[in-house]
């Protein structure tokens, strides 16, 4: 207790917990875009229930990993080279992610663009179990990367752990604004999905040793975001101006 009180008495340490929550809300975005897709494939009675789920489980993963500190670090030591590069545990976790999320997102867009899809019930194209197992995958890709990120940013694990908690809490509030926006707007889940594959392909170069800033990333998927804003803007306004004319509408 009394290490707690001498911690919130020290500002650099509220500084480095307001880096972190920013940090990990930012990180936390791309596994709330992959739940928020993956969910919505699901029964309308089992979507909520599965974000909490797979929210819930987000929180459970990084809380114990943030136990075993020393152990995540270790990650980030080489266990065999390939041609000179170099590659840790850590770096295959992301290769795997990332070539998960490439072929999850894939999947996603020819099942959307397909001119002759399989007959299926609405909403009822992926299993609970399976979305959950999927969701979990993911999470444990997304939550190694954030402990690693703030173990280089901070040494004490109560300031991580409040990190990740307050972070995990924005998710939760998130998720179901963002999962309904997605599922009135088809066009959003292509840009999604094209933010999905992006992602993978940082998670691959990660992996490889290729360092890409996060600001650039952020900064692509910001400005796309901000174009299709534009583009349901203009469908609004052009449907808006149809149904004051109908008989021009009628005549075209």
């Amino acid at each position: 207790m009394t290490d707690l009180i001498q911690l919130a008495s020290q500002p650099a340490v509220w500084v480095a917990l307001a880096t972190l929550v920013v940090m990990e809300v930012v990180l936390g975005i791309d596994n709330l875009i992959f739940i928020s897709i993956l969910t919505n494939k699901l029964p309308a009675d089992q979507q909520t229930r599965a974000r909490r789920i797979g929210i819930g489980l987000a929180l459970i993963l990084r809380l114990g990993l943030l136990g075993t500190v020393a152990f995540i670090v270790h990650l980030t030591e080489p266990v065999f080279s390939v041609f000179g590069q170099d590659f840790s545990w850590r770096d295959l976790i992301l290769i795997g992610g990332g070539l998960f999320l490439l072929w999850k997102a894939t999947k996603e867009i020819h099942h959307s663009v397909d001119p002759e899809p399989k007959s299926e019930e609405p909403g009822g194209s992926l299993g609970f179990g399976a979305a959950i197992g999927q969701i979990l995958l993911l999470d444990l890709v997304f939550s190694i990367d954030s402990i690693i990120t703030a173990v280089g940013m901070t040494e004490h694990v109560p300031v991580m752990m409040v990190a990740v908690i307050v972070a995990v809490a924005v998710m939760l509030l998130a998720a179901e604004p963002l999962s309904a926006f997605i599922a009135r707007n088809p066009t959003v889940v292509m840009l999604a999905l094209g933010f999905l594959i992006m992602i993978g392909m940082v998670l691959i170069a990660e992996g490889f040793g290729a360092h890409v800033p996060k600001g650039y990333i952020y900064t692509a998927m910001a400005f796309s975001a901000g174009v299709e804003g534009l583009n349901m803007l203009a469908r609004r306004r052009r449907r808006g101006t149809r149904a004051a004319v109908p008989g021009r509408v009628e005549r075209a």
